[in-house]
C-alpha cells in the first residue's frame, strides 16, 4: 500500500501516539480522519494538519458513534484504506486497594474502551475497506492496533490495563485470518514507555527513572518513532498478523 494515497482513520489522533501517526500520514501526502473524545484538541489538531484532515468527535466505546464516524470519513474522502487504533485509557489501580476491592465497573470500563473500542473500529473500518478496489497485490486496506508491553509483563496496578491490551494482541491473528479473504491486513504494535502527554505530565525524576530502565536506547520512546513503524506496516505487504514490540528491550518489573 502506498502511504501517499492513504485514507486513514486514527483514533486517539488528537494527541500522543495517534497524533504522531496523523501528522506522518499527512506529511506523506495522505488524508486523515482524527477520531477523539476531546473536541478542543481534536479540532485544533485537524486545523493544524490542513484541508486533508478532518476531526470527528467519537467515543470509541460507543458502537453507533464509531459506525457513524467511519461512514463520515468514507463519505468525505471517498473511502478508507488505513485504520490505526490509538485511543485508550490507563485504568491504573490495585485490585485490592486501600479503599477496598476494585469495582467491577471500573475494570469493565477499561476493557470497553481499550479492547472493545479497538474491535468496534477495526470491524467498521474493515467493513468499509472491503468495498475498495484491490491493488496489484490484492490489498484493500490495512489495520494497525495498539497494544502495550503491559500485555505481556503487567505490573502491580495494571490488571485492567494489561487484560485489555492482551486482548488487543490476541485479537490480531484471528482478525488477520478472517480479513485475508477481503485483502485487509491486521498488525499490532506493543509500545514500551513513550513520551506521550501523560508521561510529560509526570515529574522529571520519574521520567528519568523510567528511561533508565530501558536497556537501549536508554530513553523514552518518541511518538515519531511509533509513527515510523505504523507507516512501515502499511507499506509492507508481507507483514500480517504480527505483534511487534517497540520497547528498547525493556521487560517491565513487578512494580
Amino acid at each position: 500500500m502506498d502511504i501517499s494515497n492513504a485514507i486513514a482513520i486514527v483514533s486517539g489522533g488528537a494527541s500522543g501516539l495517534g497524533n504522531a501517526v496523523a501528522r506522518r500520514v499527512i506529511a506523506e501526502g495522505g488524508r486523515v480522519a482524527i477520531l477523539d473524545v476531546n473536541e478542543e484538541q481534536g479540532t485544533n489538531a485537524a486545523a493544524e494538519l490542513g484541508n486533508r484532515a478532518i476531526f470527528i468527535q467519537t467515543d470509541v466505546s460507543d458502537e453507533q458513534q464509531v459506525n457513524d464516524a467511519v461512514a463520515t470519513a468514507a463519505d468525505t474522502f471517498g473511502g478508507v484504506t488505513f485504520c490505526v487504533n490509538c485511543a485508550g485509557i490507563l485504568g491504573a489501580g490495585r485490585v485490592l486497594g486501600r479503599e477496598g476491592p476494585m469495582p467491577g465497573e471500573y475494570f469493565a470500563k477499561v476493557i470497553q474502551v481499550n479492547l472493545i473500542g479497538t474491535f468496534l473500529l477495526s470491524k467498521a473500518a474493515a467493513n468499509q475497506m472491503q468495498n475498495n478496489e484491490p491493488n496489484e497485490e490484492g490489498e484493500r486496506g490495512v489495520i494497525v492496533n495498539t497494544a502495550s508491553v503491559a500485555a505481556f509483563e503487567g505490573q502491580v496496578g495494571q490488571a485492567a490495563y494489561s487484560a485489555s491490551k492482551a486482548g488487543v494482541a490476541g485479537m490480531g491473528l484471528p482478525l488477520a485470518r478472517e480479513f485475508s479473504r477481503i485483502g485487509v491486513r491486521v498488525n499490532t504494535v506493543a509500545p514500551g514507555i513513550f513520551l506521550t502527554p501523560m508521561m510529560e505530565s509526570m515529574p522529571e525524576h520519574i521520567q528519568d527513572s523510567l528511561a533508565s530502565q530501558v536497556p537501549f536506547p536508554s530513553r523514552l520512546g518518541r511518538p515519531e518513532e511509533f509513527a515510523d513503524l505504523v507507516v512501515y506496516l502499511y507499506g509492507n505487504v508481507m507483514l500480517n498478523a504480527e505483534t511487534i514490540r517497540q520497547d528498547g528491550a525493556i521487560r517491565m518489573q513487578p512494580k
